[in-house]
């Protein structure tokens, strides 16, 4: 056996449904928001807006792979600048 059947051999082929399709593409906006976000956090506001903005995106990813401990850091992020922004 080729090592390349046998690579083949451990993956599980199967289509996304359309809900994942969708999710997973919000999920890598939502990465990209979070990703210049802490760059844009000395610029006032905008920083904070788009941490906000790239943890709701991310949470329908997370949710329907079912990683429990990242749709708690995601909310814990929301809610944690949420926060941040009704006190500045």
């Amino acid at each position: 056996m080729s090592i390349k059947k046998f690579l083949k051999s451990l993956v599980k082929q199967r289509k996304l449904s359309p809900s994942e399709r969708l999710s997973f593409r919000i999920g890598y906006m939502g990465t990209a928001f979070m990703m210049m976000s802490p760059h844009l956090l000395v610029y006032g506001n905008i920083g904070a807006t788009t941490y906000i903005i790239g943890g709701l995106l991310l949470i329908p990813q997370v949710f329907i792979l079912k990683q429990w401990n990242l749709v708690a850091v995601n909310l814990n992020v929301v809610i944690g600048y949420l926060i941040y922004l009704y006190n500045a």
